[in-house]
């Protein structure tokens, strides 16, 4: 028990050693928080904007709530944030070294006796800790955030009886209703001249408007018209007929049947968790195959063990020689990046097809491993000094081979 306590003790000193952070490190997270942060936005930005257009004009030809539009950005948040986190780790890295090394804080640093592993090894603890974040992205959060994006898709796209409205032509509803616009704008949403006919309420209903707008409600069950200006005609089976007018009216258009109901989770590799995947690779599922299981494992964790490594790709491309402007740097950083996983993805194809074992998945950020550690410990002049060292070892066993000749 002794022992146990001892060594239980010493772990703990060591943990506490090893997160507490430093006046130095404080400064540098401070330095990096803003590019991080801002990089951040811009990428997701920049991902998230094809796709979101594309959204935009299918939501809107189909008549749905803006809400449904800001569901599925919602669900595509996490997706996209794990691919900016790499990108905007090594921009903002890149860009405090960068300026460190023009405004000559690095030589400062350097003159107390601190190495360049040192200043860097705040941004490896960051790259460790966003190492856990994108595990838990992947492994938790991204598979319930793709089925839902998938079933929102599916709802929005099959959102019943949705009415593709042309100018000058007739529609008609299954609910025995008809609509009719002299002219149709915004992929039929927008509506002019408006007239439609309604029959199925034991009467026979004509309204008229000068504008209306359609769109589907929030139950995905009936289709809206909203209506300005106009008129009312009704004729009851039994009764005088009967005209109104209005300044605005809310007219229904009954789907004819409801949606069917989504899949369930998990008929696709990437909508289980990290739990679930391990728990399938023992025991099987009939819906995914073992090698795409097993290959979907390996693949999150092996992008997961790359986010360390890029802060130590960034400082090695970040410092420079004095009065050199670096433009080349950051490019060819990303197209390490890059590469290493696109690579990573054609290992995670090969592996799931059952042609390659699951060590073609690791062998990519192995070697993005080993050219950020070579290039870092090039740029830490770390090869110069052991050479400096073998020299001088060589000299001192020279020295002590001629001595020891002189002797006898």
């Amino acid at each position: 028990m002794p022992k146990i306590s001892f060594s239980i003790s010493l772990f703990t000193a060591y943990f506490t050693k090893l997160i507490q952070l430093t006046t130095l490190d404080r400064y540098l997270l401070v330095q990096l928080a803003f590019p991080f942060f801002v990089s951040l936005s811009v990428v997701i930005i920049a991902l998230l904007l094809e796709r979101l257009l594309r959204l935009f004009d299918m939501l809107v030809a189909g008549g749905n709530h803006f809400t449904t539009f800001i569901s599925l950005l919602a669900s595509l948040l996490p997706h996209y944030l794990g691919l900016a986190l790499p990108a905007s780790l090594c921009i903002a890295v890149f860009s405090v070294i960068n300026r460190m090394g023009h405004d000559e804080e690095i030589d400062t640093i350097y003159s107390s006796g601190l190495s360049l592993l040192r200043i860097t090894k705040s941004y490896i603890r960051l790259g460790i800790v966003l190492a856990f974040a994108t595990f838990l992205l992947s492994g938790f959060i991204q598979p319930y955030a793709r089925y839902d994006f998938r079933a929102l898709l599916y709802f929005a796209q099959h959102a019943g009886w949705a009415p593709k409205l042309q100018s000058h032509m007739f529609i008609s509803a299954p609910s025995g209703q008809s609509i009719l616009a002299d002219k149709v704008t915004e992929n039929g949403s927008e509506l002019y001249h408006v007239f439609i006919h309604d029959t199925h309420h034991n009467h026979d209903q004509t309204i008229t408007a000068q504008r209306g707008h359609i769109r589907v409600t929030k139950d995905h069950d009936t289709i809206q018209v909203d209506l300005d200006n106009g008129v009312i005609l009704t004729i009851p089976e039994k009764g005088s007929p009967s005209l109104a007018t209005f300044n605005h009216l809310t007219h229904f258009l009954k789907h004819a049947a409801r949606i069917a109901p989504f899949r369930n989770r998990g008929q696709d590799e990437r909508e289980l968790t990290f739990i679930e995947l391990v728990t399938h690779s023992q025991t099987g599922t009939p819906f995914v195959s073992h090698a795409h299981v097993r290959s979907e494992i390996h693949f999150r964790l092996a992008r997961s063990f790359m986010m360390p490594f890029i802060p130590i790709l960034a400082t090695a491309f970040a410092i420079t020689r004095k009065r050199h402007r670096n433009l080349l740097g950051l490019p060819i950083a990303f197209i390490i990046m890059i590469a290493s996983d696109h690579l990573l993805q054609l290992g995670h194809s090969f592996v799931a097809t059952e042609r390659a074992s699951p060590i073609v998945i690791w062998i990519p950020p192995f070697i993005f491993a080993f050219i950020s550690l070579a290039l870092f410990l090039k740029r830490a002049e770390v090869f110069l000094l052991f050479r400096a060292w073998r020299q001088q070892k060589l000299k001192q066993k020279q020295s002590f081979s001629s001595h020891h000749i002189s002797s006898l």
